[in-house]
């Protein structure tokens, strides 16, 4: 996984390679500018005969723009570039990226600040809009010509690149600092910044690319850091091997317990991405009059009918049955389309104060827990949340989603730590968080995936992923990246609008291949 930083660590970071490691402030400048055009390109194809304007604030986040623009250039697109302060203002390697682009490209150029009018033309003229304004020193509300600047950008709606991090948020809370750039794509250097992941700074980022702008691995190693990005080489060691010798034994017995009339659909959907994620065996414990509709929509998964209650949802009577379930199980997940009937919420309540084996919790299993969480610190193993920011407000009392969005990670964190429990709060950028207080974040997914069933396909695959043996730090980790991906891929073919969730099952073969080969 990939550590992720502060402003002060990042800052921290940069002076050691420049004085430690002998690096120039100005080699770590141009590895960052050709990062932006390699990521920028890597989207677009080539920008020769392309318009590209580029807003260059006074310091480093400018000077990074001055290399881009020279870059650029010589790949024969059309730049322009915007200077929001004099070339006598400058920070010092900055001034250096200025004059060489000026050696190349010639004093015209570069534009100065001008009207708003003229600026809004230049920008509706672009293909392409490039924000090297403001870095992660920022840490007062933008004003002047720079908060006009950013409205500019914002209101020409074209394909923005942000350099490092969006001008005008918060590198350490993803706060926006009076206004702030919606970027399409942020390019971000040496290791993410903790405000591209929180609050208003995941929106206003777009897509993160991160550029290894040359480190030194032991000074990344030496940065203590308490959030991380899941990678794909991550996920690649988490799955669990495939050996010749397997049979289906081999990849473990995933119970699922779920459904009740009118949401069988959650139980299938959980089932199936159970498999898809390499379980064995999946059997799913349903409310006996539902079983023949869920034996209808399945055909690799078994069913097992239970005793229900007279809303033909999971009794209190079947305890003891589900007990033998579990039992006879190597992993289990409880929750999806339970329903919150009362005999339904006490035979939960009961269930997880016996859980002795890998488990996710998921749905209406947490709903159960919103007036007992205290009973998750009774699992003798601890089990996995999978919880919505609703979901994730009632298990801590709190009045709406807002405050838990706000501080995602902090929720997640400590909710993990204080019920010795894994969380993955799911929403845009999902954050897994495990006991000891460590968090992961997703990059993958999109507003797509922003659909009935998805929650239920990533419940499956967890439990799938317990079922072959996975930790379940890694289970947790692992299962939200590859739903992601699936997301991202599905989202591909048929555009964000029309993704259902059966399309996110669909993917996870091709997202499981992706990463296979990365």
């Amino acid at each position: 996984m990939t550590p992720i930083v502060t402003a002060a660590q990042m800052q921290r970071l940069d002076r050691r390679t420049i004085e430690e490691a002998g690096v120039p402030g100005t080699t770590l400048m141009e590895r960052a500018g050709a990062g932006v055009v390699a990521s920028l390109e890597q989207q677009t194809g080539s920008l020769r005969g392309k318009t590209v304007t580029i807003l260059c604030g006074k310091g480093n986040n400018g000077g990074d723009g001055f290399v881009v623009a020279r870059l650029l250039h010589k790949q024969r697109a059309k730049v322009q570039v915007v200077a929001l302060a004099p070339a006598a203002d400058l920070s010092r390697d900055a001034a250096r990226m200025y004059r060489q682009l000026i050696r190349t490209a010639g004093k015209t150029i570069v534009k100065p600040f001008s009207s708003m009018s003229q600026i809004q033309t230049r920008l509706g003229d672009s293909h392409v809009i490039i924000d090297a304004l403001l870095g992660t020193g920022l840490a007062a509300p933008v004003a002047g010509r720079y908060a006009d600047a950013i409205d500019s950008i914002n209101r020409a709606q074209r394909l923005t690149v942000a350099v490092d991090l969006p001008s005008g948020i918060h590198a350490d809370t993803g706060a926006v600092l009076g206004r702030a750039v919606k970027a399409d794509l942020t390019v971000t250097f040496g290791l993410p910044k903790l405000g591209l992941f929180q609050h208003h700074g995941i929106d206003h980022a777009g897509r993160v690319e991160i550029i290894d702008i040359g480190i030194p691995p032991a000074y990344v190693d030496a940065v203590e850091s308490r959030t991380h990005v899941i990678t794909a080489s991550f996920v690649q060691t988490a799955l669990p091997p495939r050996r010749i010798a397997s049979h289906k034994g081999t990849f473990g017995h995933a119970g699922i317990i779920a459904g009740s009339v009118g949401k069988t659909g959650a139980a299938a959907m959980a089932a199936q991405a159970a498999l898809r994620m390499g379980a064995g065996l999946v059997t799913v414990a349903i409310p006996a009059s539902v079983n023949d509709v869920l034996e209808a929509k399945l055909l690799e998964v078994m069913t097992m009918p239970m005793p229900e209650t007279e809303a033909r949802t999971l009794s209190r009577a079947a305890l003891d049955r589900l007990k033998d379930f579990i039992a006879a199980r190597t992993a289990v997940a409880i929750g999806p389309g339970l329903s919150t009937h009362p005999k339904t919420v006490e035979l939960v309540q009961a269930l997880v104060r016996q859980l002795d084996r890998p488990s996710v919790l998921d749905a209406d299993a947490l709903n159960a827990l919103a007036s007992r969480s205290t009973l998750i610190t009774e699992c003798t193993v601890s089990p996995i949340l999978t919880p919505h920011p609703g979901e994730m407000a009632r298990l801590v009392n709190e009045p709406s989603a807002q405050s838990i969005n706000e501080d995602r990670i902090g929720a997640a964190t400590h909710f993990a730590k204080t019920h010795r429990c894994y969380v993955a709060l799911k929403g845009a950028r999902t954050v897994i968080a495990r006991p000891d207080g460590i968090a992961a974040i997703c990059p993958t997914g999109n507003p797509g995936m922003a659909t009935a069933g998805t929650g239920d396909v990533l419940t499956g695959m967890i439990a799938g992923l317990l079922a072959q043996g996975a930790a379940s730090w890694e289970a947790a980790c692992a299962a939200t990246y590859v739903q992601g991906l699936a997301g991202d891929l599905a989202a591909e073919t048929m555009g964000q609008t029309s993704v259902i969730a059966r399309d996110v099952m669909d993917h996870i073969p091709y997202a499981l291949t992706n990463i296979g080969s990365a």
